[in-house]
């Protein structure tokens, strides 16, 4: 109980940051300078699998439970990618929807039966406080992500 309250205490305090800041750094420096497009990512993701990218776009959801992951929407408008990090190793604010986020990662995939793909997504819906069908999953899934490294968060506008 102790842990979860220090953790929640700690997302809202990045979340005040955030709020008064233009822009926040979080987890490791980016290193790499040259952007990779999102769209280039999700058009062919096996060609980046276990590779380190640079991305950059607009934050569409942040994890409301422990800011572990975040969607970022791809640069050609259709399309996201999740970045996801270790519970607590980087903690998203949830106030950074709407902002752009540039974003230093890995590209990994995870593999799922349908058992399991509508477990995972089970568990997104539940978090988010959306509703599931699991009939609208009808075989294995794959996923591809992002191992989130580090990542600056440039406030919205407004």
């Amino acid at each position: 109980m102790q842990l979860k309250l220090i953790v929640l205490m700690l997302f809202l305090s990045i979340g005040a940051i955030l709020a008064q800041m233009e822009e926040a750094k979080l987890g490791a420096e980016i290193s790499l300078t040259e952007k990779t497009n999102i769209s280039d990512i999700l058009a062919d993701p096996e060609s980046f699998l276990d590779k380190t990218v640079l991305v950059e776009g607009e934050i569409l959801d942040v994890c409301p439970m422990m800011g572990c992951w975040m969607e970022l929407k791809s640069d050609e408008g259709e399309g996201m990618i999740k970045v996801k990090v270790k519970d607590g190793d980087i903690v998203f604010p949830v106030e950074a929807k709407g902002s752009t986020a540039l974003v230093e990662g890995k590209v990994y995939k995870i593999e799922l039966t349908q058992e399991k793909a509508i477990e995972h997504f089970e568990h997104v819906a539940e978090e988010k406080g959306e509703e599931f069908d699991p009939s609208t999953i009808t075989g294995p899934i794959t996923i591809y992500q992002i191992k989130g490294l580090g990542a600056e968060i440039h406030k919205k506008d407004g």
